[in-house]
Formats: C-alpha cells, sequence, structure tokens
C-alpha cells in the first residue's frame, strides 16, 4: 500500500509525534528518547489502525469487536469484570452487550449465585467471526510483511519477543 504524501497529513503527524516527546521527554529514564517512543507507539496504533477494517467485521464497532474477542479468549465473563478488562464503563458496556447479543453473537445470562448479576459467554456465531476477522487480519498483516526485504522482515522477527513481552507488561499494569 502506498505511503500517503500529503503534507498536512505528515505535518500532523510529525506535529502529534513532536508534542508528545516533548511533553514525555522526562517520562522515560532509559536508553529510549520521548521521540522514538512517541515514533513507536504512533507505528503501533497506525498498524493496528489499519488491520482493524475487515469484510467479515464491517457491521460491528472497534468496541463491539474487542468485547467479543475477549469473550472468545477469555469467557465466560461477569459483566463487571469485562467493564475491567476492556476500561470502558458498564452503561457502555451494557449497550455494546446488549447489541451482541441481539446479533446473535454474545449470550448473556444471571448468575446462579447472584441472580442481579449476569455473565456473557460467546456463541458458536461468535466464535466463528472472531475466528473469521482473526484470520482476515493475519492474512492482510502477511501480505504487507511479504512486501517488506529481508533485513526488515528479519528485524521485526528479531523484535517481536520484546514486543510481546511489552504487550504482556503493559496488559498486566493496566488491569
Amino acid at each position: 500500500m502506498p505511503r500517503t504524501t500529503d503534507p498536512q497529513r505528515a505535518h500532523d503527524r510529525d506535529a502529534e509525534a513532536g508534542a508528545t516527546a516533548s511533553a514525555t521527554a522526562t517520562a522515560f529514564p532509559n536508553e529510549f528518547d520521548a521521540e522514538s517512543v512517541a515514533r513507536l507507539r504512533a507505528a503501533i496504533g497506525r498498524i493496528s489502525r489499519r488491520l482493524r477494517p475487515t469484510v467479515a467485521g464491517s457491521g460491528l464497532t472497534p468496541s463491539q469487536i474487542s468485547v467479543l474477542f475477549t469473550v472468545v479468549r477469555l469467557g465466560p465473563l461477569g459483566l463487571s469484570e469485562l467493564a475491567e478488562i476492556e476500561a470502558i464503563n458498564p452503561t457502555m458496556l451494557s449497550r455494546i452487550t446488549v447489541q451482541l447479543v441481539e446479533a446473535g453473537l454474545l449470550r448473556r445470562e444471571s448468575r446462579p449465585e447472584d441472580r442481579r448479576a449476569a455473565s456473557v459467554t460467546a456463541t458458536a456465531l461468535g466464535r466463528r467471526l472472531r475466528e473469521r476477522v482473526h484470520n482476515e487480519r493475519t492474512r492482510a498483516l502477511s501480505e504487507y510483511l511479504g512486501e517488506l526485504g529481508e533485513d526488515e522482515r528479519a528485524a521485526l522477527l528479531a523484535a517481536l519477543a520484546p514486543l510481546e513481552e511489552l504487550a504482556a507488561r503493559i496488559g498486566e499494569r493496566r488491569q
């Protein structure tokens, strides 16, 4: 996919990275300077956003897909636990789960120990949709990786383990 050369977008991107870098210059006492940290964060965010749109999940919002993926991966989950994992307020989560239940992707049930509390479980349809979205995103990323040179691919493979460790640490601290 060709890189956009729109001067305004490039300026906005550079200004955002620069503002973030200067605002966090003293927050990172390690070998990474603030600009490198901002560039890494921006690159990860752009990759994630650009892989997000899929044909399989085109009728769902990013929040709905995130909730569905979490329930498929970790479910069944109580709504309060799910809200904490997803870092969204219970009212918003309630709306999202209702939409996913109405779409037949989740099943909501009262908890036997406390009928006021509810939990959600992915349906077979929800699990299949998650698999299709996951496969579509994986194929897309694989195609883009194939366009890189051998050295670039090797560098990404070498960075994979540290990025996985970073993702795990961030997940632990945010929960």
